[in-house]
C-alpha cells in the first residue's frame, strides 16, 4: 500500500503587498515627489543658504535665522496638512467614480419605516 500524497496547497493570489494596487496610482505618486522635493528644497537648499540671507531683515531678526527656527518647521506641517486634504479628496472623487447605478439607486430610495418595540426583532 502507498502512502497518501501530501495536499498541494491552492496557489495564493498575488498581492501589490498589504495595500489594493490601485492605491498608488499616478496622481498619488505625483503628489508624494512634489511634496518630497519641497521638503528636501525646504531641508537642505534653502537651509544650506540661511547665511546668505542674514543680510535681509524680518523684524528685529535675520531672514536666516526665521528659515532656521521656524520657517522649516511651519513648512513640514503645511506638507502635512497638503497631503491629508489631497489624500482626503482623492479618497472623495474614488467613492463618486466607484458607485454603481444601483447603488446609487439604492441610496436615494425611500427610506423603511422604523420598527416599533412591538414588533419581533427589535
Amino acid at each position: 500500500m502507498r502512502p497518501p500524497l501530501p495536499r498541494q496547497k491552492p496557489p495564493e493570489p498575488e498581492l501589490a503587498g498589504p495595500f489594493p494596487p490601485d492605491l498608488h496610482d499616478v496622481r498619488h505618486l505625483w503628489l508624494k515627489a512634489g511634496l518630497l522635493a519641497v521638503w528636501v528644497l525646504v531641508s537642505f537648499v534653502v537651509t544650506y543658504f540661511a547665511r546668505d540671507l542674514q543680510h535681509i531683515m524680518l523684524g528685529d531678526w535675520p531672514l536666516g535665522y526665521w528659515v532656521a527656527a521656524q520657517g522649516a518647521v511651519l513648512v513640514f506641517i503645511g506638507i502635512v496638512v497638503v497631503y491629508a486634504c489631497a489624500m482626503s479628496w482623492f479618497e472623495r472623487q474614488d467613492a463618486k467614480g466607484q458607485a454603481s447605478p444601483a447603488d446609487q439607486t439604492r441610496a436615494s430610495g425611500p427610506v423603511s419605516p422604523q420598527r416599533g418595540p412591538e414588533q419581533p426583532g427589535a
